[in-house]
């Protein structure tokens, strides 16, 4: 398990909630700092981000364990946490939890879900439910100029679609179940994107690459 800090993995399990009640949330509003910080819980996934931003670094062994350890300690008090875990959920094949996940940002201000969108929108949330539809179901990765896509798809969708720019070169990525399609929206030469394992060149053509692409429920 990568810590949160330091010192973290030395602290008590979070156990203040009462066994008969609902949990106090946000934490902030009920209890002070100095009490929080001496627990392992977390309002937000924080060692989730770096296993997605650097994923590279990371094995998925690594990643799965410490996405099931981090799950249980963060209460997702702020909206920028669920589509972070809907990304790492859906590279690590959690399919329920990708899904709830999405929706948790997705409803942030539909549903007024933290009861505070008549102060504005989340704007920051409304622009990660569009990172967990590109980078987790639809698989998109960028580590250090490296392309790659390998969705996610929920069972339940029929396809997604999504433009990056890629190089300079905007490109429209289509994924369907056991195939992704990738077309230079104006024709220029976008270079070459590893999809599902395969190398393949964008141009205006249109590519299409058939292999695994559904996240089956589970």
């Amino acid at each position: 398990i990568n810590p949160q800090d330091d010192f973290f993995l030395n602290r008590q399990i979070w156990d203040l909630d009462d066994p008969n009640g609902e949990p106090k949330r946000p934490l902030l509003l009920h209890y002070h700092p100095l009490t929080i910080y001496r627990y392992q819980i977390l309002k937000q996934a924080d060692v989730v981000l770096a296993l997605f931003l650097q994923g590279k670094r990371f094995s998925q062994e690594v990643k799965r364990a410490n996405y099931d350890y981090y799950d249980l300690l963060t209460t997702g008090d702020s909206t920028l946490s669920a589509v972070v875990q809907s990304i790492m959920a859906a590279e690590l094949g959690y399919a329920d939890k990708a899904l709830e996940f999405f929706h948790r940002g997705l409803f942030v201000d539909l549903a007024d879900m933290h009861g505070n969108t008549s102060d504005g929108v989340h704007i920051a949330s409304c622009g990660g439910v569009w990172t967990a539809l590109t980078y987790g179901f639809g698989g998109l990765r960028d580590h250090e100029g490296e392309f790659t896509i390998d969705p996610r798809l929920p069972e339940s969708w029929e396809h997604l679609s999504y433009n990056v720019t890629i190089r300079d070169v905007p490109v429209r990525v289509t994924v369907r179940p056991g195939e992704v399609e990738l077309v230079s929206v104006q024709g220029k030469d976008a270079g070459v994107v590893t999809v599902l394992g395969q190398s393949v060149r964008v141009t205006g053509e249109p590519q299409v690459v058939v292999g695994e692409t559904v996240l089956a429920a589970g």
